[in-house]
């Protein structure tokens, strides 16, 4: 088998995953594959979390997630799970966008194999693009303690006392460091004591 043979092989595998026939169409389940025909503001919508309301995710959770007890989910988990729910109803919502003739059967097929096989890659990227958040918000409140800390120096430059102070300091710091150099020299200068045994002759 050729490497083009196996290549298409796995192509072919791919897309039966994200992919299912009804009515001799193909309907795509991957909602990644729609992507040539969003624009910004639908990509941004199907992108970020948080975009659908609590209280609709929270009504499809057992829709979804049937076998789940959701009490029992810590936090994290919680956020990961109600995430992938929301990426199922906006994943069910393109498809009926860009495919208006499916009826509501053949949406409930869709849903039934999209639940069975992209429940795990919603959950894998979700939880990078919660990472990709994380970091992001991290260089932010990085950035602004940085911005912060610059801001209050320079208020703090500008300030009457401040410059009345600031002679002074740099005085004593130019005379301490003046006298630590003297005592340096004035030490290197002194010849060194004898000890006694060295006062010493071996007779």
């Amino acid at each position: 088998m050729t490497t083009v043979q196996a290549q298409d092989i796995q192509l072919q595998r791919r897309l039966q995953k994200d992919s299912i026939q009804i009515a001799g169409k193909t309907i795509y389940i991957n909602p990644f594959l729609y992507w040539r025909r969003f624009d910004s503001n639908t990509d941004r919508w199907l992108r970020e979390p948080g975009q659908l309301g609590e209280d609709q995710i929270r009504l499809n959770r057992t829709r979804f997630y049937p076998e789940l007890d959701w009490t029992f989910l810590d936090e994290e988990e919680r956020a990961v799970k109600d995430a992938s729910v929301e990426m199922f109803l906006k994943s069910l919502e393109l498809i009926g966008t860009f495919h208006p003739q499916l009826n509501s059967g053949q949406l409930l097929e869709v849903e039934r194999k999209m639940a069975v096989t992209k429940k795990l890659a919603f959950e894998r990227w979700v939880e990078k693009s919660f990472n990709r958040r994380f970091k992001q918000e991290s260089r932010e409140k990085q950035r602004f303690a940085r911005e912060r800390l610059w801001r209050t120096w320079k208020e703090w430059m500008s300030l009457e006392p401040t410059h009345q102070a600031v002679g002074p300091i740099v005085a004593l710091v130019v005379l301490a460091g003046f006298g630590g150099w003297s005592l340096g020299v004035s030490n290197v200068s002194c010849p060194s004591f004898l000890t006694p045994t060295e006062q010493t002759v071996v007779r």
